[in-house]
């Protein structure tokens, strides 16, 4: 088989296949990683979740922008953390380091001379010390409590300088850590808006309880009301629906623009509202995160849900509070 003429190949070409080789060595590396968690790792999440205080992530030059990232991750997921420079350490940052927190430290070679005084500081006072490096012999490895070794990689630049695998590994590493202490911890999607209340995270992770219009505001009758009246109430608040609840105020039905349509006859104005309505009708709980309550509006093709606490209307939402609230 003939190799593919390069010379004929444009730079575009060119650069999508450099793209695809280096992808291809990194998918390499992550498999690679995946395969060989052990037990070490279980040990460093025990570690990290046994702590009363804080995560302390630190690396230099390309590990530090990576355990800047893998803090950031942490600190959002319900794992308090944040990045010290180990050079900025032995200048006096050693003391945002307490006996009740816990240190990651990064460094592909293990060898980094400016972790140096976190390492001798976590053994003086026996702080945790978690490694991640691609060497076990390393100084790194050797003096921590837990270490999480990469397994042999290849890096992606083609003169094998440039930080590109170990990097990428290093980030997966902490990703897992981090999810794995989410877990573990029970961080869920509330506990999550209360570190993201800003952008388009925040509002997608607000609650139907946020939103909903409340119990003053619905269109409500029961189920012998005269279809008379029970126009005249929805029409009132301008929902398009009513919702239709029994004497001891549970919701049993709901009268939509629809159901209007499809007894549109004579003998409408005459006929009960328990005549016309749909019985059990779909509903939200109001702590129902909102996003959700958009995906049952879209698959059931409505513009608005009761909320229903128990069994009973607390409130209404309709698909515009949802767009209002930059949720859709």
């Amino acid at each position: 088989m003939t190799s593919p003429d390069v010379s004929a190949q444009t730079p575009a070409d060119r650069d999508l296949a450099s793209a695809r080789r280096t992808l291809s060595v990194e998918i390499d590396g992550l498999v690679a990683l995946r395969d060989g968690l052990n037990g070490e790792f279980a040990r460093a999440v025990a570690i990290l979740a046994a702590i009363s205080g804080r995560v302390i992530v630190s690396g230099m030059g390309k590990s530090g922008h990576i355990g800047c990232k893998i803090a950031a991750t942490l600190a959002s997921t319900g794992t308090p953390s944040f990045f010290v420079h180990p050079a900025e350490a032995s200048h006096g940052d050693l003391g945002m380091i307490t006996r009740d927190d816990a240190v990651i430290a990064l460094s592909n070679s293990g060898e980094t001379p400016e972790l140096a005084d976190i390492i001798a500081y976590c053994r003086r006072f026996s702080i945790p010390l978690i490694a991640i490096t691609s060497r076990g012999g390393s100084t790194l490895a050797q003096s921590a409590d837990c270490a999480l070794i990469l397994p042999g990689f290849t890096e992606a630049c083609p003169n094998g300088l440039a930080p590109t695998t170990s990097t990428t590994l290093t980030l997966a590493l902490g990703d897992a850590l981090a999810v794995a202490l989410l877990e573990r911890i029970g961080f869920s999607a509330q506990d999550f808006k209360v570190f993201h209340p800003g952008g388009k995270l925040g509002k997608k992770l607000q609650r139907v309880a946020d939103l909903m219009h409340g119990p003053d505001s619905l269109p409500l009758c029961q189920p012998d009301t005269p279809m008379s009246e029970a126009l005249m109430v929805m029409t009132g608040k301008s929902f398009g629906c009513t919702g239709v609840v029994d004497e001891a105020g549970l919701l049993v039905g709901v009268i939509t623009d629809g159901d209007l349509r499809r007894h549109m006859n004579d003998n409408l104005v005459r006929s009960r509202a328990a005549d016309i309505m749909t019985r059990a009708p779909k509903h939200v709980p109001p702590m129902m995160v909102a996003a959700e309550a958009l995906r049952l509006m879209n698959d059931g093709k409505v513009t608005g849900l009761f909320v229903v606490d128990e069994g009973r209307p607390v409130g209404f939402l309709h698909v515009h509070d949802l767009l209002r609230a930059g949720v859709a």
